[in-house]
């Protein structure tokens, strides 16, 4: 336990963390894969190459001893960081590993400031972090092997369709290995995919969300061709599934995870709103709300560039004409005299625009796509009088988005 005199000390440290904190994450993870190069292989090195990594880790440091007096206020943040642990097999031996170079890593980058006691508190400080987080991931662990096809840890799938939705994104299904069952996921959940870059000589995974309905027999993701010269890890990985990955490939996935999911029972008027590739997760809620029946308004509101690029833009339309309940409206950046006509809507997605959004107080909004998309609609959502309760959103990638 930490003593109150070892809480003033983290806390002595806060000022000293906003001004550093990216510095002393990047001299981290510098320091951890000098001495432990194994890890390249569970850390996604495409964020460590943007810096995303370095960002997410050295706020979330930050929050934590801002909050050292009392750390279960970031059990919504604990939770979230454990789900995608759990996707990733960490594992508590990681902790230990990853705990000796944080404290080693705040001796060197501080310098004389970093007392003894300092680090003595740190080290608590961490233990007790620790602990927390891995306890949690044992819960979520423990969650996954009690369901029904719930399992733990990388399992073998074997690619059994492979379908073009539009211009850049592929749909993948993937069946288990062994023949058996999948456990069925909640809407709005991801899957980590894992495979060998020859390129990086590394084994790395990537996050991607479900695109289809919960069901038994299979999972489906939906992936978008990245393009550029100097693509990261996550673009390597997502071009390798589209130009190396056929039918009858077997690939390595954990179980769903995440917490941006809909509510369960849910009646409530929905909107999902998404940019671009952003409409995977919001797919797989839509067609599980239609599945159950839902009888309130749902209103998918989805942008992106053109008509080539409109992912499932046919099933949408199919489900709107066939669901009087569901609304839809598209906004393209650039549009043809006959998107106008068929009611496209030209230039970003803009909500303000929309004036068939539902009345409801009770109305819950999902929001995913580029960090900058889910900003503006967010705070667009706020200037409209929107309890941020029901706002939900998701960023792909690690977290860096701070929404009050």
């Amino acid at each position: 336990m930490m003593t109150d005199e070892q809480k003033k000390l983290i806390t002595a440290t806060v000022p000293i963390l906003k001004e550093n904190g990216v510095l002393l994450t990047t001299h981290f993870y510098k320091r951890m894969f000098t001495h432990n190069p194994e890890l390249k292989n569970i850390f996604n090195m495409g964020n460590q190459q943007s810096g995303k990594q370095q960002t997410a880790l050295a706020m979330a440091v930050l929050a934590y001893a801002e909050n050292i007096a009392n750390p279960m206020v970031l059990l919504p943040v604990v939770d979230r960081i454990g789900h995608k642990h759990t996707s990733l097999d960490i594992r508590p031996e990681h902790y230990i590993i990853v705990g000796n170079h944080l404290i080693e890593s705040i001796k060197e980058v501080l310098g004389d400031p970093a007392t003894p006691a300092i680090i003595d508190a740190w080290g608590v400080a961490y233990q007790q972090l620790a602990e927390l987080m891995s306890g949690h991931e044992a819960k979520l662990y423990e969650q996954q092997t009690s369901k029904t096809y719930g399992w733990t840890g990388w399992r073998p799938f074997i690619l059994g369709k492979k379908e073009a939705e539009s211009a850049e994104i592929t749909s993948f299904y993937l069946y288990p290995g062994d023949g058996g069952k999948v456990t069925p996921h909640l809407p709005g959940q991801y899957l980590s995919i894992r495979t060998f870059l020859k390129s990086l000589n590394l084994k790395q995974a990537r996050q991607y969300s479900i695109s289809s309905a919960p069901n038994e027999d299979y999972y489906r993701i939906s992936v978008k061709r990245e393009k550029g010269v100097n693509l990261d890890t996550n673009g390597l990985i997502s071009n390798y599934l589209h130009d190396a990955v056929n039918e009858g490939d077997v690939l390595d996935l954990t179980a769903p995870a995440g917490n941006f999911v809909l509510t369960e029972n849910t009646t409530a008027p929905i909107v999902l709103i998404s940019g671009g590739v952003g409409l995977t997760p919001l797919m797989s809620m839509l067609q599980s709300l239609i599945a159950k029946d839902h009888e309130n308004p749902i209103t998918w509101i989805h942008g992106c560039r053109n008509k080539s690029v409109h992912a499932f833009k046919d099933h949408l339309d199919y489900i709107t004409t066939t669901k009087s309940n569901v609304k839809q409206h598209t906004f393209y950046n650039v549009i043809t005299p006959e998107d106008k006509e068929n009611g496209i809507l030209e230039g970003y997605l803009d909500i303000n625009t929309i004036p068939e959004l539902p009345k409801d107080p009770d109305t819950n909004y999902f929001i995913c796509g580029p960090s900058a998309f889910i900003t503006r609609q967010y705070q667009d959502l706020q200037a409209k009088g929107i309890d941020k309760k029901l706002i939900f959103f998701e960023e792909f990638g690690p977290q860096v988005l701070q929404m009050n």
